[in-house]
């Protein structure tokens, strides 16, 4: 643990705190509000106004009773390993995200389980153009009623059934997207959605340009961490839909850059 700063010190004007707090909780990864008072020497409810700021601005995520450093993600967990997490939560996220789907849409299905849980809320709509990059979203349609499926060609990504890199990004600029469904491992305020795969990049923002809306569907235990590549800003997206662990700080400091925040599940719904 590192140690505090002396006492007799002249105090720190915000920013220099709040630098001061990601310097520790770099070091530590996680601090309770207590120890992070001692370390810094201002009292609890200052601490707790600095984690909001820096939250806001991604830098930390706040936990119960401390905060907690944004971590970077190295590499992705297979399709298997996600599909075994977050599931009532996904259920949630996929049944708004569902929602906004309407008779006719030509929507873009991202790859990924969260978007994947869509299927059964989409039942009901008829006449859809399902375009995707995701092997499984492409089985889970075929006995669909109504909907045409255009699949998303590419190199495999086998550990998660999809296709990605510029081949992949070339059917979907050809195409014109009511709604573009994003799904994403890695956001936070700071670096808006990232990946620790570069193929990934093409796809995603290929999407983007095409779709008159875009949404991005991810759950916030996503939330803090970031890859290697910045795919988009949070600016470019019209709406997120995540679930009720989302902090109030958080999605207060999305809503005002003007992106739409839905979180879903809990007393957030």
């Amino acid at each position: 643990m590192t140690k505090p700063a002396s006492a007799a010190s002249t105090p720190l004007i915000p920013e220099q705190r709040r630098e001061l707090i990601v310097k520790h909780l770099r070091r530590e990864g996680v601090l309770s509000y207590r120890q992070l008072t001692d370390l810094v020497g201002v009292s609890h409810m200052t601490i707790r106004r600095d984690i909001s700021v820096l939250e806001e601005a991604g830098r930390v995520l706040a936990t119960p009773g401390g905060a907690k450093i944004a971590s970077r993600l190295v590499t992705e967990p297979s399709r298997f390993e996600k599909a075994r997490q977050d599931v009532a939560e996904k259920d949630g996220m996929a049944r708004h995200a569902a929602s906004l789907v309407t008779e006719s849409m030509t929507i873009y299905l991202d790859a990924g389980t969260t978007i994947q849980a869509m299927r059964p809320h989409l039942e009901s709509i008829r006449d859809l153009t399902v375009v995707t990059n995701d092997l499984a979203i492409i089985a889970a349609f075929l006995d669909h009623p109504t909907a045409d499926i255009i699949a998303i060609g590419g190199r495999v990504e086998k550990a998660n059934q999809s296709t990605t890199g510029r081949l992949a990004a070339l059917t979907l600029h050809e195409l014109s997207i009511d709604i573009a469904f994003l799904s994403s491992s890695s956001w936070d305020l700071r670096r808006g959605v990232t990946t620790p795969t570069e193929s990934k990049i093409a796809p995603k923002t290929a999407a983007l340009e095409s779709a008159s809306e875009t949404v991005l569907v991810a759950g916030s235990s996503k939330y803090g961490t970031f890859g290697r590549y910045r795919v988009l800003d949070l600016t470019d997206l019209d709406m997120i839909v995540t679930d009720a662990g989302l902090s109030d700080a958080t999605a207060t400091g999305i809503e005002e850059l003007g992106v739409s925040v839905v979180r879903t599940g809990g007393d957030a719904g």
